[in-house]
């Protein structure tokens, strides 16, 4: 799902499938009134894309078995995405004023742990420079915008061009130690931001710091 993309007739039958009980292709045929073959095209693409899913309902006696289709998470991340750009700052805002720095750090410290579990499940790499590497492909698969370079000595240099965390930088830019705690946690190593976009820099990057 990394480079998914919709259309604006994927979107309206996204919208359709929202909160709707999951809907038959013959069902988005009367409610949109377009053809079988263009119906079906869009429900394929969404569900490649991951944004619908398809399941089977048996019919009573030999009636050939229907697909139906439904909304995932996805899309609904998807048609929400201006609010989760509201929500999402005001809840980690309030987290701030509620509890302090204090309470800050702890909860950034929680969110990098819980990433770092994550990505180690998942690496089986034993030398640092190598689980770094497999750290920037699971991240690229996930959709991140993240690329692996040679730097100027040949050392392996993660260049961040996308940022999960965009929406809660602030002034104080707490949010930016996730990044490097997780690294540090996965990498096994110390992990070193060289570049920052908040700096001026196109993007971040980071490197593991030499022995």
């Amino acid at each position: 799902m990394s480079d998914a993309t919709i259309s604006a007739a994927g979107l309206r039958i996204v919208k359709l499938l929202v909160g709707n009980p999951p809907q038959t292709v013959a069902d988005l045929i009367e409610i949109t009134g377009v053809t079988r073959t263009a119906v079906t095209e869009q429900l394929n693409e969404l569900v490649a894309a991951g944004f619908v899913e398809r399941g089977v309902e048996r019919l009573p006696g030999r009636g050939r078995p229907r697909h139906l289709y439904k909304a995932t998470d996805a899309a609904l991340l998807l048609l929400f995405a201006n609010n989760q750009r509201l929500v999402i700052p005001a809840i980690w805002k309030a987290i701030g004023d509620l509890g302090g720095d204090e309470l800050m750090r702890n909860v950034l410290k929680r969110v990098s742990r819980q990433l770092a579990d994550y990505y180690n499940t998942k690496i089986t790499a034993k030398k640092p420079v190598e689980r770094l590497r497999q750290m920037i492909g699971l991240l690229s698969a996930e959709g991140g915008l993240v690329e692996a370079v040679e730097g100027e000595q040949g050392q392996l240099v993660l260049c961040k061009r996308s940022c999960p965390f965009i929406s809660l930088a602030d002034d104080k830019r707490s949010i930016c130690c996730v990044d490097l705690e997780m690294m540090n946690a996965v990498v096994g190593r110390p992990v070193r931001r060289t570049a920052c976009r908040h700096e001026g820099a196109p993007c971040c990057t980071f490197e593991i710091v030499k022995e």
